[in-house]
């Protein structure tokens, strides 16, 4: 069953964050995953919910998505993104 990763972004260092977007999308590609969506345009339909930036990634599953998280070819873009940003990042079960 699918599994994806939601990140709402916020980026402080434009910069770093360049870094991060060339780097992550190897260890992203390594598990398996891929972006569904990647930062575009976005419209509030209900609520006040407006993120910076949006990312979604899809995983096989949700093992494979958190054992990409964990890991060390993540590590690296990660600590990047920690730097550049700031994130909240929700895994969701697909069906």
């Amino acid at each position: 069953m699918p599994a994806y990763v939601l990140v709402q972004i916020e980026i402080d260092d434009p910069v770093e964050y360049e870094r991060y977007k060339a780097l992550a999308p190897a260890s992203i590609e390594a598990y398996c995953g891929r972006y569904v969506v990647r930062g575009g345009e976005s419209q509030c339909l209900e609520g006040h919910w407006q993120p910076p930036r949006l990312v979604v990634l899809e995983f096989p599953d949700a093992a494979t998505a958190r054992a990409w998280w964990a890991s060390p070819e993540y590590a690296p873009a990660k600590a990047i993104r920690h730097r550049a940003a700031r994130s909240e990042m929700l895994l969701i079960q697909g069906c």
